[in-house]
């Protein structure tokens, strides 16, 4: 049975007459006409009402969620490594701990503390996340003997440590664009008395309210009801969140308004660790030229060069109290100011119970403790920072490098540095008084590790914590006789024709240009010839005329493939006048192609970084030794020989006696046209050292290699004290005596020769 809706009939007696006339509707029908209509308004009004704290919310979870700030890559020196045995003299432990920020006192109570009694030191050392491993707080007892570390002992436990690391200096940092400096911290690494502090401060309901104070609200609005402007805010932690995360500084309704909706959306998605964690990170506490001073960990380092974890009562509540005015309450500024201000924070705590009264009576009393000077508005090594950088674009883009918050491990040595500037300042300030001709003389110097080519120093002139031009990086000048190494590597690998005794025609030489008729005519820096003399004396003495006899016997291209495998990576062209320096190279260049040289035939590429890590302290790259060999050690071997007599007896005789006998060195001097470019570049076991000085507009300054460079080199090597050279000798070289006493290495097996040559050709 199929079943049909019923409708109601129509019939004509309910149809209403066709009349001009309309009927007046009822009541009833008007008031539910009306409400509809409000409704209808009141929903047609809250769409957009809505959809704008939708899109505030969206605001909200993005920017929070997503990368929240643009954090400048902070970039460390090499950390000191300590083992028994160790070479290293007690004060130079003494100034590493001085320049890590290290307290020298009687007690040790905390880490970042020592004391040192003579040659014994206590350290109370601090954590630090290196790119291997996270070194715990330790105290340990270091004791020296005859400058060399003696002992390394650890207290708990009670046991000898066979290495101590201690946490390495920042030297540098890459800013964001818009220079904002911060070091991130964890809510659950932040000291209890600093979030306390804050809290009795700036919002003692923070863990109760959902984001705004109606009662501070309601305050401030009186308040600025009876000024008649905007005098006072009323806002929470959360509200100050926002506004410094989200908004601008414009004091406007609309704008409160939307700190109020947005600081709710923020506590509905976020607990109050995270919001807590944020406010920790983005305050603003201070500013240094240019520089912004964002979050507690970099306030921590800026103001009292401590971690914030190492800090006091006091200092925390400094800290705080940056927090409604860092330039109003500048503790370098206005001391006074700071500590009335300080001190109030003290106050609201013990108010609120969070510390005794008698805890903030002493916090009172306590001095500032901040440092002269602001931590990290001027950092040292603009120089190598340079170098660094260099280096590093070579596998990151330069957004990176200013926003992901890199952690960036270098080599630099900073006693060696040290040392190196200060010879290089005083060694400049010395030629300038002794040589009435010179005058505006600059300088540069590169140290390197022998075996793994990592860069230790780099100084840049007289005034080396200055940024301006970077010679040891970018002045390309001639390198006069330190291309004669070159020469005389060439013709030691051909062992069956040459050795160090091979006799060599140091005799007038001219050479005339097929093209344009020009005649060359090189002379000796003596202004003399010296007959036939054995090849080591010849590159000992440095003689021009004996040097480019052999070269054009050898050939040019044969001398610039030389140069390429010693790594000279600079293009050049051929001319005779190569053979005694025309060649043009930077500093750094010099010191790649002596590095081959002091590694025993080995190409090992110079590095200025060892790891980079994220700013989560997690490995990005390491960069690892990279070892190519170029020559066989044999010919390195002898070559090295003959540098060894040019430092004891040759060009660089001057030096040596102003150096222990004992301690024997390989070196070579270089020269330019018209006294216009001094170079040494010297080595041991350990460094290598490549030092120029000139001018930089390029005139005549009157120095040779020997007066001029040579100098510095000999004042740095006296500093620092380096090992004596003692290469391993070949199974291919042996040792023969001649004129009674005089002990020459040859190479008496020849199964190597030209191997290595060809393989690099």
């Amino acid at each position: 049975m199929t079943r049909t809706r019923k409708t109601r009939p129509t019939y004509r007696s309910d149809r209403q007459p066709h009349s001009k006339a309309k009927r007046s509707p009822s009541r009833r029908q008007t008031t539910g006409f009306r409400f509809k209509w409000r409704w209808l308004a009141l929903i047609i009004l809250m769409i957009p009402s809505v959809s704008y704290v939708s899109m505030l919310d969206v605001k909200v979870r993005e920017q929070f969620e997503g990368k929240r700030w643009a954090l400048p890559a902070r970039v460390y020196a090499r950390p000191l490594e300590l083992y028994t045995g160790m070479r290293l003299m007690s004060d130079t432990l003494d100034e590493e701990l001085k320049a890590l920020g290290y307290e020298k006192i009687e007690t040790l109570s905390e880490p970042g503390q020592y004391w040192r009694k003579g040659n014994d030191f206590l350290i109370n050392t601090r954590a630090f996340k290196f790119w291997d491993a996270t070194d715990p707080p330790r105290i340990v007892q270091v004791r020296f003997q005859s400058d060399k570390v003696s002992s390394i002992s650890e207290s708990k436990p009670e046991r000898q440590l066979a290495l101590l690391r201690l946490e390495p200096k920042l030297i540098g940092k890459i800013y964001p664009t818009h220079n904002e400096d911060r070091i991130l911290v964890r809510v659950n690494e932040v000291p209890n008395l600093l979030v306390n502090a804050l809290v009795a401060m700036e919002d003692r309901n923070f863990f109760s309210h959902y984001g705004i104070s109606i009662r501070g609200m309601l305050r401030a609005f009186i308040a600025n009801l009876k000024a008649g402007d905007l005098v006072q805010g009323g806002s929470t932690l959360t509200q100050q969140l926002v506004k410094n995360f989200y908004l601008t500084d414009e004091r406007t309704v609309k704008r409160k308004l939307n700190e109020a909706i947005m600081a709710l959306l923020l506590e509905w998605h976020y607990s109050k660790e995270q919001i807590l964690e944020a406010y920790l990170n983005e305050v603003f506490l201070g500013q240094d030229g240019d520089r912004a001073i964002h979050g507690m960990g970099i306030a921590a380092q800026f103001y009292f060069n401590r971690p914030l974890e190492e800090l006091k009562l006091s200092d925390l509540a400094l800290l705080v109290s940056l927090v409604r005015g860092a330039s109003m309450y500048n503790p370098r500024k206005h001391p006074q100011r700071a500590i009335e201000r300080r001190n109030l924070v003290l106050d609201k705590m013990a108010e609120q119970g969070m510390i005794t009264s008698v805890d903030a009576e002493i916090a009172k009393n306590a001095p500032l403790g901040i440092t002269e000077k602001p931590f990290g508005s001027v950092f040292p090594y603009p120089a190598f920072i340079d170098l660094v950088r260099s280096q590093l674009r070579q596998d990151y883009r330069e957004e990176d490098l200013h926003s992901e918050g890199l952690q960036i491990f270098t080599t630099l040595d900073p006693y060696i540095q040290k040392v190196g500037e200060n010879s290089m300042v005083k060694g400049l300030r010395k030629l300038e008084r002794s040589h009435r001709q010179t005058n505006h003389l600059e300088g540069a110097m590169v140290v390197t590790n022998s075996d793994n080519g990592e860069v230790l120093g780099f100084v840049n002139g007289k005034n080396p914590h200055y940024a301006g031009f970077n010679r040891p990086l970018n002045a390309v000048r001639p390198i006069g006789s330190l291309v004669k190494v070159a020469v005389y590597l060439t013709a030691l690998e051909r062992s069956r024709t040459y050795s160090l005794l091979s006799p060599l025609d140091d005799m007038p030489y001219q050479w005339v240009d097929k093209y344009t008729g020009e005649v060359w005519k090189p002379q000796n820096y003596d202004f003399r010839s010296h007959g036939r003399i054995p090849l080591y004396r010849a590159l000992a003495n440095s003689y021009n005329l004996a040097t480019v006899r052999l070269g054009m016997e050898l050939g040019l291209n044969k001398i610039r493939e030389t140069l390429h495998r010693l790594g000279v990576e600079r293009e050049f062209e051929v001319y005779p006048s190569m053979l005694l320096g025309s060649v043009s190279l930077t500093p750094l260049e010099v010191a790649q192609m002596y590095q081959t040289i002091a590694s025993g035939g080995f190409r090992v590429p110079l590095r200025s970084i060892r790891e980079v890590l994220n700013h989560e302290g997690k490995p990005l790259q390491r960069y690892a030794l990279s070892v190519d060999q170029r020559f066989d050690a044999a010919p390195v071997f002898l070559l090295n020989y003959a540098l060894q007599h040019a430092v004891r007896e040759g060009t660089g005789r001057q030096v040596a006696q102003t150096l222990p006998s004992n301690l024997i060195l390989a070196g070579k001097t270089g020269t330019s046209n018209d006294l216009r470019d001094s170079w040494f570049a010297g080595f041991g076991t350990e460094l290598l050292t490549v030092t120029w000085v000139g001018r930089d507009d390029n005139k005549p300054m009157g120095l040779s290699g020997g007066s001029g460079a040579m100098v510095i080199w000999g004042d740095f090597i006296q500093k620092i004290r380096p090992q004596s050279l003692a290469p391993v000798t070949p199974n291919s070289v042996q040792w023969r005596v001649i004129e009674g006493t005089t002990r020459i290495p040859f190479i008496v097996n020849h199964h190597f020769n030209n191997t290595v040559a060809d393989r690099s050709n």
